[in-house]
């Protein structure tokens, strides 16, 4: 046999039951993924506005807050930090294990020390939403001058829909629709 280099492949209809299933040990981690995903978006916007790259008011509230509707099976994370295009989208969420907080701290590593203080590394987090939800909804405005708000949702395989938004102010709110089994 001759030597042979490739890539490895994996079978993306096969990787939605196994997130679900066997990503975290702990059903709950998704919390704590999505809520430090929030506080990344928050980090990387203070940063742009540290290096002067954005002009953000210095009054300016940050919030990353959590929000659960008991009637509809709901949760909703919502953070006003720096938002998404829908460029943005489809190279973070689409896809998986992409770390847009990798990037952004190869991007800046040589300003100075703060760009460590991100959480998110594998781009694995966002998808733990899945252990528990059975619809994902991103809806998301970039903080860039004249981005366009976006709207993705996909239902636990690999197809996703992106649309407009309506959303008016900067940030992110990610929505998930629990799933009977995890009410």
């Amino acid at each position: 046999m001759n030597q042979e280099s490739g890539n490895i492949s994996i079978h993306t209809e096969n990787i939605f039951p196994i997130i679900k299933k066997w990503l975290y040990s702990d059903r709950d981690i998704f919390v704590r993924e999505l809520i430090a995903n929030g506080v990344d978006a928050v980090s990387k916007l203070k940063r742009l506005s540290d290096l002067g790259e954005v002009d953000i008011p210095e009054d300016t509230k940050y919030f990353i807050k959590v929000g659960f509707n008991k009637t509809n099976k709901t949760l909703r994370f919502i953070d006003n930090g720096i938002g998404m295009t829908g460029e943005e989208v489809k190279k973070y969420i689409n896809q998986i294990a992409f770390s847009g907080a990798e990037e952004f701290i190869a991007k800046y590593k040589d300003q100075d020390d703060e760009g460590s203080q991100i959480i998110g590394h594998f781009g694995l987090g966002f998808y733990s939403a899945f252990m528990v939800a059975e619809r994902v909804e991103i809806d998301t405005l970039s903080y860039q001058e004249g981005a366009a708000a976006v709207h993705w949702v996909c239902a636990g395989g690999t197809e996703y829909e992106l649309t407009p938004s309506e959303r008016s102010g900067r940030g992110t709110t990610v929505l998930l629709a629990v799933g009977e089994d995890s009410a």
